[in-house]
């Protein structure tokens, strides 16, 4: 789960020795396991595991901003999957941040900085509607 959410440059850049990657990765996992029943851990991947909205996307008329970045691992931008699926919504756009030092694989979604001016041009738009 570290690796798959994370971004290969970031991971470079905050942790450059073998030593600072191992003390990563024993201080995230130590702290998930303290407050994470292994149940609900299970749970929490299981349950996305047969998850697909796709045959009801036409349904949402609502302005949809779908925002990955191209080094997200979990959603990989060569499956295109975003791209092709975005076009069953109305009023939606898809974005794809090239990855940089900005951004942090599939966890980019929690930096706002890297994908707020979308998200004030989705609120600037809709207000005009």
């Amino acid at each position: 789960m570290i690796i798959a959410g994370s971004a290969p440059q970031q991971m470079q850049k905050d942790f450059p020795t073998r030593q600072q990657a191992e003390d990563y990765v024993n201080r995230t996992v130590n702290a998930a396991v303290a407050i994470t029943d292994a149940n609900d851990f299970l749970y929490y991947f299981d349950a996305s595991r047969d998850y697909n909205p796709e045959s009801r996307l036409n349904s949402i008329t609502a302005p949809v901003l779908w925002v990955n970045s191209a080094d997200d691992f979990i959603n990989p931008r060569e499956l295109e999957i975003a791209q092709k699926l975005v076009t069953r919504m109305p009023h939606a756009r898809f974005v794809l941040i090239p990855a940089s030092m900005q951004t942090f694989g599939h966890g980019t979604h929690t930096h706002g900085e890297v994908w707020k001016n979308y998200l004030i041009e989705l609120l600037t738009d809709s207000a005009k509607k």
